[in-house]
């Protein structure tokens, strides 16, 4: 089975990363220690989390990261539609966001049902 970093996943979700760090410098100075952290954190985790299952090296393993992954993807968009909803961010900044979340956790749900047809 191929490393993390050779994962399409994996990848998009690094670029997910990116994206959200470029969003977070438009959140006004009193967020970015609040909302931005929680953003951050969430953000993070979705490719940490990736990672750390593929390195278990056990399949059932890396299917419950996979499916925490897909939960941080989640709370992610959550938390981008709270920031457009306060104001803090408008349907096009987000965009590229939202259309990451959309195929990372597509490309999620394929590998984890993958796995569980082979285990």
């Amino acid at each position: 089975m191929q490393g993390f970093r050779e994962l399409t996943v994996w990848q998009k979700s690094i670029e997910l990363v990116e994206e959200v760090y470029r969003l977070l410098e438009k959140l006004p100075a009193n967020e970015r220690f609040a909302m931005a952290d929680q953003i951050r954190r969430s953000a993070v985790s979705i490719p940490s989390n990736i990672a750390e299952g593929r390195g278990r090296n056990a399949e059932n393993d890396f299917v419950r990261f996979l499916n925490i992954a897909n939960g941080s993807a989640f709370e992610l968009e959550t938390q981008l539609i709270i920031c457009q909803r306060i104001g803090y961010l408008t349907e096009d900044d987000t965009t590229k966001a939202f259309q990451l979340c959309d195929e990372i956790c597509r490309m999620l749900n394929s590998l984890i049902k993958k796995l569980k047809a082979n285990g």
